[in-house]
């Protein structure tokens, strides 16, 4: 259960430089009036993918530890909870696939930055939050 654990926590930080990355593309993108190409859907893929594997990984170990002995604690269902929102977030873009491209930069940019906050939100949530 360490492995997972300190898999779930070290890929929060992939997380955070896709969408870091993602967001300046996207914003610049928007800013400009670029084109949504092949490498804009890719980052906007890849971040919704990680934010799949982060919360498998999550839930996962949250099943895990409770069942063997760790019990569900309150703080564990806000974040878990919290995390879940954050990856709907994170995959409404696709909703947007078929409008002009300005407006796919700037819903993208902006469903990655929310993702992002409730990510912070739900970080937060833990003891210790971002200094596990």
């Amino acid at each position: 259960m360490n492995f997972l654990l300190v898999s779930h926590s070290t890929m929060r930080w992939l997380v955070l430089l896709v969408a870091v990355i993602a967001a300046v593309k996207f914003a610049i993108g928007w800013l400009r009036g670029g084109e949504f190409k092949g490498m804009d859907r890719g980052l906007a893929a890849g971040f919704g993918g990680l934010l799949d594997l982060q919360a498998t990984l999550g839930l996962i170990l949250l099943i895990w530890a409770g069942l063997t002995g760790a019990g569900f604690p309150m703080v564990r269902i806000e974040h878990a909870s919290t995390m879940v929102l954050a990856v709907v977030v994170g995959h409404l873009p696709a909703r947007w696939k078929k409008a002009e491209d300005q407006i796919r930069f700037r819903n993208t940019l902006f469903c990655i930055l929310g993702a992002l906050l409730l990510v912070y939100v739900g970080v937060m949530r833990l003891p210790g939050g971002w200094n596990r």
